[in-house]
């Protein structure tokens, strides 16, 4: 049956435009009951095989008989983590339903496409869109929503008719859930059906906590509110994008702050350089928005402007029912400051777009007996507590556990939420793994059959149809060097003399792009991982084991593909040509660093491979020379490794990275190998190359940088760090040496590199800035590394279709899809970068559990108004010395940022100096376990201010009490 469906839209010039669309309906789309005889059968899959002929699962006391759901839109939208439980079974998803989750929120459309596929949930998706019996028209004066919600009812009527047709004695219902006012009453006058999701959930008797998993909203999905009002009402969205439009508001990206839960900063969307980073202080201001929400803000006049926090405060959870206290904790902030130091400030006027997730963390559990109220601690200290409700408290406490967020009413101090699911007791690895690599949003699920099934099948050997378009360069002396116990070897390298006295140099990289083809499983989920995760004990490959660890890894002695870049050059390291090939090699080592160095300085070793590897040394330091000349800056920044017990796994020594020779030149060639590429990939493809800049950091960033030198130029000659170009900051930095401080040197390398900018991916089509300021290049990419990073298979394609050696497809020469990949990539690296600093705070923890009390050198990095942040460099160790402690008389302390130091009574503390601390763990807190430094030389005295009275008179009042009166009043 042919209808047509009408409907107006706007086009991108502003015209309204009539469309008209042809409309198929049909008589045999099944219900997908397996008891029902009068349908076809299902075409669902094997692995997504519908509704069940005897439903199964929770018995509710409601509807005791057999019965399948079927939800709405908002009811699947606020409640997906209860259906998501494995007692709920036999769904029904309508068609309407799932196209307006899809339009709604991308994750939760998602997750339930998930369900669907699950065999063991019996979730059915029915498209009623297109089935005679269940498409409606929209009525004249109908809006949209109602209209859904009608064809929603109409499915309902039309499954609970159908069903009663079926041979079974014990007829199927179909109950409609909806927390919908409207659509309830509608369904009650048409004699549907219905349940709210809450009714139902607590007719499960035998499975009470599932009632724990009920997000907290009212029967129209919207937050709950009443008593005192706490912060300001939001501006309704239509008024924020008016605003926003006429220059009133301004659109930004929400940040909060780690060391101050009063503080956050906006980064405005759009070219407004001047308001790119807008300051909100103080909790009204803040209102309500949550850690990368899109909000809107408003500019306070400039009178009102604030200088960004010196203060480290973590909020405790003590006040939460008291305003006022958090109001004195607010005045903290406000101190005089330099007006230079006033930076543009505002407040949060409504919310945009909401980016909450579900959130690890630990439960609060109230002190109040039997309460079932309580506060929920997430685990990243920008999040909010969030006050969710629970009968397993008991069960609760002490573990690590999932909440979601679902509203903020005005009158709460704190977000209300529910509670999802327990992930494991606090402390114990697996879980603190888990929970880091879920809070970072590292995808860590085992590869899918679906995926799996794009990888070769074994064994796997080179075919003749492999070799086509690829050079065989299995005579040249190749070898690889990389860290210990690396399996996934992605690059090699060779050197050798030719005929005409030049040098031949060899970059060798894997060739992932040959097993992963463009659009299958297995790319697309390369490209949603984005990049291998290295965490202390493990590994998340991007790509299947078979091929990171051993069809792609270069190990020696097997043949392997690869795509080598290859230059000739002579002894001044001066690049003659440049050629690419796909091609085949066989390494002929696979040295760490460590035997590669000890082959190079061994007089008694002349074999191939270690000339091979003199070779690329000397050059390596002449290119690096080069560079630095250039103005490439070479920074410095801890690194650890941890030793192992070979049985518990537990961290039983902790070291920074010693660096040699070998690894200065590895990382040259492959420097090289990328600038090589990426002039390539540009010249060929100008739109679509995609590349990799590091964007100059603006003069403020380094403010912090240059008051340190300034503060030690008196002790230290030469001292003055010029920030004007890369190349005068490497030279001022190669100049601060000291011979009496050694250490300096790598402490300015330090904290330049926290001055400087995220470098990030971008499409050359998008951009006019391709410098790398870091590398003083006007041209980089990443090529070397396919294995592990999804941008260099993306290089890899472009490369080979440059040289003729594979064919485009749409996509890669599509600018607007590259960069929307190159945001995500970004995205990917940044929380993998995160979530492996997590991973070696973790495992620093559990090092320090077993050593007790530990006395360290240390130098002060930076000064806050009440603390210290200190680097230990023998476990390359970062941490803060708090001033301000608990149940403790606080020193008088006195703060100067002009100098950046801190007082601390009569001592006086600047950045850079060496002091000692005292190291313990501090488990107090099970939720923030974290390293406790105290300052144990210089010692600080404590001197205990009291006002003495050395004379006074008692007198006895009319009413018969002692009141005492000061003659003479002086603190001592």
């Amino acid at each position: 049956m042919l209808t047509s469906r009408t409907f107006v839209k706007r086009t991108r010039a502003g015209a309204v435009v009539k469309v008209v669309r042809e409309h198929y309906l049909r008589e045999d789309i099944a219900c997908g009951a397996a008891a029902c005889r009068l349908c076809p059968p299902a075409t669902g899959t094997a692995s997504a095989p519908g509704l069940e002929a005897r439903p199964s699962g929770a018995s509710s006391s409601l509807c005791p008989g057999p019965h399948f759901l079927l939800p709405d839109t908002n009811l699947l939208l606020h409640q997906i983590d209860v259906l998501e439980d494995p007692v709920i079974k036999n769904v029904i998803v309508l068609q309407t339903v799932l196209q307006e989750v899809r339009n709604r929120s991308a994750p939760v459309y998602k997750r339930i496409r998930d369900m669907i596929q699950n065999p063991e949930k019996h979730f059915y998706s029915f498209t009623n869109e297109h089935h005679r019996e269940t498409y409606i028209e929209q009525k004249r004066g109908e809006t949209s929503n109602d209209r859904n919600d009608r064809a929603i009812r109409v499915a309902v009527n039309w499954y609970n008719e159908h069903l009663k047709k079926t041979e079974d004695e014990e007829k199927i219902q179909v109950i409609f859930l909806t927390n919908d006012r409207t659509n309830k009453e509608k369904a009650l006058e048409e004699g549907t059906c219905w349940d709210t999701c809450e009714e139902y959930i607590k007719s499960l008797t035998a499975n009470p906590e599932l009632v724990d998993r009920l997000a907290c909203v009212s029967d129209e999905g919207k937050e709950i509110e009443s008593g005192k009002i706490i912060f300001p009402e939001h501006i309704p969205l239509s008024k924020l994008q008016q605003g926003i439009k006429s220059g009133i508001y301004l659109q930004g990206t929400y940040r909060a702050s780690r060391e101050n839960y009063l503080e956050a900063t906006v980064w405005v969307h759009g070219d407004a350089e001047e308001n790119r980073e807008i300051i909100v202080q103080g909790l009204k201001h803040l209102n309500r928005a949550v850690h990368e929400d899109i909000v809107a803000v408003e500019l306070l006049p400039k009178n009102e402007w604030v200088a960004p926090s010196s203060v480290v405060l973590q909020d405790d959870g003590q006040n939460e029912d008291d305003v006022e206290k958090e109001e004195e904790k607010e005045n903290i902030l406000k101190t005089a400051v330099n007006k230079d130091m006033l930076r543009p400030t505002g407040k949060v006027v409504g919310i945009i777009k909401r980016n909450w997730r579900p959130y690890c963390g630990m439960l609060s559990k109230s002190q109040i007996k039997e309460a079932r109220r309580h506060l929920f601690t997430p685990a990243d200290r920008r999040i909010p507590r969030i006050r969710i409700e629970t009968r397993q408290a008991e069960t609760l406490e002490g573990q690590r556990i999932i909440v979601a967020i679902d509203g903020w009413p005005r009158n709460s101090r704190y977000p209300n939420g529910h509670f999802v699911k327990n992930l494991g007791s606090a402390g114990d690895k697996e879980t603190e793994t888990e929970v880091l690599l879920l809070e970072h949003d590292v995808p860590h699920q085992a590869f899918s059959q679906a995926v799996l099934s794009f990888l070769p099948k074994m064994p796997w050997s080179i075919t003749e149809e492999d070799m086509k378009h690829r050079e065989d360069l299995r005579h040249l002396n190749v070898c690889s060097v990389d860290p210990p116990g690396c399996t996934d070897i992605d690059d090699a390298l060779h050197c050798r003399e030719i005929e005409n006295g030049n040098i031949e140099v060899g970059v060798h990289i894997a060739d992932v792009s040959h097993f992963i083809r463009p659009g299958n499983a297995l790319d697309e989920e390369s490209v949603k991982r984005g990049t291998t995760v290295y965490l202390c004990e493990k590994r998340i490959d991007m790509v299947p084991e078979l091929l990171s660890s051993n069809l792609c890894s270069l190990r020696s002695n097997v043949d392997r593909l690869a795509f080598s870049c290859i230059w000739e050059m002579n002894h001044k390291a001066e690049i003659l040509k440049t050629r690419f090939t796909k091609s085949i090699i066989n390494s002929k080592a696979s040295l760490t660093y460590a035997e590669a160095q000890m082959r190079i300085d061994s007089a008694t070793m002349n074999d191939e491979i270690t000339v091979s590897l003199r070779g690329l040394n000397k050059l390596a330091k002449i290119l690096k020379k080069k560079r630095i000349e250039n103005g490439a800056l070479t920074l410095s920044s801890p690194e650890v490794r941890f030793h192992m017990d070979s049985e518990t796994h537990d961290p039983i020594d902790l070291q920074t990275k010693e660096l040699k020779e070998t690894n200065s030149m590895v990382e040259e060639f492959m420097l090289l190998a990328n600038i090589s590429v990426a002039q390539k990939i540009y010249d060929e493809f100008p739109e679509f190359a995609l590349l990799r800049k590091h964007p100059a950091p603006p003069p403020s960033n380094y403010d912090i940088l240059v008051k340190a030198a300034k503060s030690k130029a008196s002790f230290y000659h030469n001292l003055e760090i010029k920030t004007d170009s890369a190349k005068a900051l490497a030279e001022s930095l190669d100049k601060a040496e000291s011979p009496t401080f050694p250490y300096l040197n790598t402490l300015l390398r330090i904290l330049t590199t926290r001055c400087m900018m995220q470098a990030v991916y971008f499409c050359s089509g998008m951009d006019n800035d391709f410098h790398h300021y870091g590398l003083a290049s006007p041209i980089y990419t990443h090529f070397t590394s396919p294995i592990r990073r999804y941008a260099d298979i993306i290089v890899h394609r472009l490369l080979a279709v440059a040289i003729g050696a594979d064919s485009t497809y749409p996509e890669l020469t599509d600018k607007h899809k590259l960069a929307d990949m190159c945001k995500n990539l970004n995205y990917r690296h940044k929380m993998a970068q995160y979530a492996q600093r997590a991973s070696v705070a973790f495992h620093t923890q559990l090092f320090f559990k077993t050593k007790g009390v530990v006395n360290e050198d240390a130098y002060i990095l930076f000064v806050r108004k009440n603390a210290l942040v200190v680097l230990i460099p023998k476990y390359g160790l970062e941490g803060t010395v708090f001033f301000e402690e608990k149940d403790k008389p606080t020193p008088k302390l006195d703060y100067n940022n002009e100098v950046p130091s801190l007082t601390v009574e009569d001592t006086t503390l600047h950045v850079f100096d060496k002091v000692k601390v005292n190291i313990t763990l501090d488990d107090s807190n099970i939720q923030h376990q974290k390293m406790r430094m105290v300052l144990v030389e210089p010692k600080v005295r404590h001197k205990i201010h009291r006002t003495c009275y050395p004379s006074i008179m008692l007198q006895k009042s009319s009413c018969g009490k002692i009141e005492i009166y000061p003659e003479e009043k002086k603190t001592i």
